[in-house]
């Protein structure tokens, strides 16, 4: 007889849960009617923590993607005015992403989906729920440090 392994269906919980929220997510983001996809829309997030325009390979840094993806993305959001390339200031060899005023409005509409997300999402808990559900977050993102995988 095997025993239960409590850490496996959890694994799976989570995982079927972080489906279900970028399901949502992307519902919501779809219905803002602004054509941008939730790789976008997180592109963009990444963008506005920028002091000053970061370049193509920052981004994909920051994002943990290769930097073909950040240009694809790039490609999209430039096509729909969202963001503009622009040569850096000291080497004109370098490219830099800033938003555009389009792009920051369409943030400002992505965080309003994203909120609207995520009251979907919570609606079943009580607020003290959502308190013990925040703080058991903070501990699974900030507590401990990312070790290496193992398999099986």
């Amino acid at each position: 007889m095997t025993t239960p392994d409590p850490d496996g269906l959890l694994a799976e919980q989570l995982l079927r849960f972080t489906r279900r929220v970028h399901r949502i997510q992307k519902r919501h983001i779809e219905q803002c009617g602004m054509g941008v996809t939730p790789a976008q829309s997180r592109l963009l997030r990444t963008l506005a923590h920028y002091s000053a325009p970061p370049r193509m390979a920052d981004l994909a840094e920051r994002l943990e993607v290769v930097p073909r993806a950040v240009t694809s993305l790039v490609d999209g959001l430039e096509a729909s005015g969202k963001v503009r390339r622009v040569p850096d200031p000291t080497n004109r060899r370098v490219i830099r992403i800033e938003l555009t005023d389009d792009g920051r409005k369409a943030l400002r509409e992505l965080r309003g989906a994203r909120r609207s997300a995520a009251q979907e999402i919570l609606a079943p808990l009580t607020e003290e729920q959502r308190e013990v559900l925040g703080e058991l977050l903070n501990m699974l993102v900030d507590g401990a440090a990312e070790g290496g995988g193992h398999c099986g």
